[in-house]
């Protein structure tokens, strides 16, 4: 059964799963950086931003995956599950080969003409591109087979997988740093946790689906529906990579790079927020497809309470960012990076407010099997938003780069609930209740930025504070999630009461 609770439930695991790496990593990053040196740290993150681009040859597949067994799961059409699940893992590990092969031919390329690496430092960022190409295949091959344990609800198995290999990507170079800080051992024993992860979550599938232990067989006639959904994701991912950097490289050529590092930083702070739309997202994209194949009613209802909790959930960390914007950016960065990009982060984490609410919609879309909308909604919002952006960019600077990107985040959320609402039954109702929390709630945060004085500001946010738990708890909040909230707080016992005699 896929209810709020075991949604809850898993959501909380994809949160430990994603954000305890990032804590580790604040803590392991530093050390990395004085044992390896800035140079060589630098060539291990573009060839780890490499590796995420060239994710992009899965061609949508993982969700795919995920999205076709969740289906066959509540049809009760179980036997199609292997040659499904082993022809997907076939066109990954072959895509994976071919995304190596791409990067392996321009290795000597990026090292030697593109990227401006020290001469000494050669011969250790190519042997290091070599591996890296070398873990392609394994890496696409994990995105399938952790789709897989997600679409059976398998959260926890995926969870314990997931942290110790975050935990050894920031660990392992920690390791090798003692004995060398040759970037070719540093990346090979990276590599080889790669490999590892994908036969460890090879293992733990066909330990917990059954259904796998049979002789693999690929279909040919499977590869057409997959390839068609993930063709659609796949467009849908490089549009929004697209839109989501355009910024920076247009405000290095219209401003200076000064101004790239006073907009990416801020940038980078705020949107550590999607880790949570991010773990929702993680348990809701097999239940929307599962439930839309044998209860759309039940689909409207995990998205109105996403929706719902998420608001619930975001608004008062978002508000305190906007009101607290200035001294944070001075007690983290000091009062000069502050006064330039005080604004650009209260703009920035109203966007990041605005666009995780609207991740659910996408998602919908997606889990329903209409990812043609949301492939075809970026691609549209493109041309726009990058001419929007150079506009402002001229008016504005910075600030105007940051209004950019609310404006279409904004325009792309209100689109995609009109879809999600005319798709599912009675979805203008949840429309309608959405446009209710988000636009008070927008134009708060809008208000916020224009107290003059941190007293201003600091009472504005009590008083906020206090009526948002009030209408949250008597409007937002259903009755079962009320009492579920009271349960938890051990302000309520789930025991039966006793009929005196």
């Amino acid at each position: 059964m896929i209810t709020g609770r075991t949604i809850a439930r898993q959501t909380m695991l994809n949160l430990l799963g994603l954000g305890l790496p990032v804590l580790l990593a604040l803590v392991c990053i530093p050390f990395t950086v004085h044992g390896l040196g800035a140079e060589r740290f630098g060539i291990l993150a573009v060839a780890w931003t490499a590796v995420g681009y060239l994710t992009l040859f899965d061609l949508g597949l993982g969700p795919a995956l995920t999205k076709a067994v969740a289906e066959r799961l509540a049809s009760g059409e179980a036997e199609e599950i292997p040659s499904i699940a082993w022809t997907g893992q076939g066109m990954l590990l072959l895509f994976g080969a071919v995304g190596g092969g791409v990067l392996a031919l321009v290795s000597p390329l990026l090292v030697h003409r593109v990227l401006n690496i020290p001469p000494e430092l050669e011969a250790e960022a190519l042997s290091a591109l070599y591996l890296i190409a070398l873990s392609i295949p394994s890496v696409l091959g994990t995105t399938g087979l952790r789709g897989l344990l997600e679409a059976y609800q398998r959260f926890g198995a995926v969870n314990a997988l997931r942290l110790p290999m975050g935990a050894f990507t920031y660990v392992a170079p920690l390791a090798v740093l003692p004995f060398t800080p040759d970037l070719t051992y540093v990346v090979g024993l990276l590599v080889a946790g790669r490999i590892l992860a994908w036969v460890a979550h090879l293992v733990v599938c066909l330990r917990q689906i059954p259904e796998l232990r049979t002789v693999p067989v690929l279909r040919a006639e499977v590869l057409a529906p997959l390839a068609r959904f993930g063709g659609w994701v796949t467009a849908s991912n490089i549009s929004s990579s697209v839109m989501i950097y355009s910024d920076r490289f247009l405000i290095g050529s219209v401003l200076s790079m000064a101004a790239v590092t006073f907009y990416t930083t801020p940038y980078d702070a705020v949107t550590k927020l999607w880790l949570l739309p991010g773990a929702v997202l993680g348990a809701l994209f097999p239940a929307f497809s599962a439930t839309f194949v044998t209860d759309r009613e039940r689909t409207l209802r995990l998205f109105d309470q996403a929706i719902r909790v998420l608001f619930v959930l975001l608004f008062p960390v978002t508000l305190a960012l906007v009101v607290f914007a200035r001294e944070g950016l001075t007690l983290w960065l000091g009062a000069g990076f502050a006064a330039e990009s005080t604004r650009v982060m209260q703009w920035l984490a109203i966007g990041v407010f605005i666009n995780s609410i609207g991740m659910i919609p996408g998602a919908g879309l997606q889990g329903i099997g209409r990812p043609e909308l949301t492939g075809k909604l970026n691609l549209l919002e493109m041309p726009f938003y990058v001419a929007l952006l150079w506009a402002l960019l001229h008016a504005r600077g910075i600030e105007g780069a940051a209004i950019a990107w609310v404006v279409r985040v904004a325009a792309d959320t209100g689109i995609l609930c009109v879809l999600v609402g005319r798709a599912l039954p009675n979805g203008g109702a949840v429309l309608r209740r959405t446009a209710a929390m988000m636009l008070p709630g927008v134009a708060v945060l809008l208000v916020a930025m224009e107290l003059p004085t941190m007293a201003a500001r600091a009472i504005f946010l009590l008083g906020t504070s206090a009526v948002f738990l009030l209408v949250s708890w008597s409007r937002i909040l259903t009755p079962t999630e009320r009492r579920t909230v009271r349960l938890r707080v051990g302000l309520e016992s789930d025991l039966p009461a006793l009929n005196p005699p």
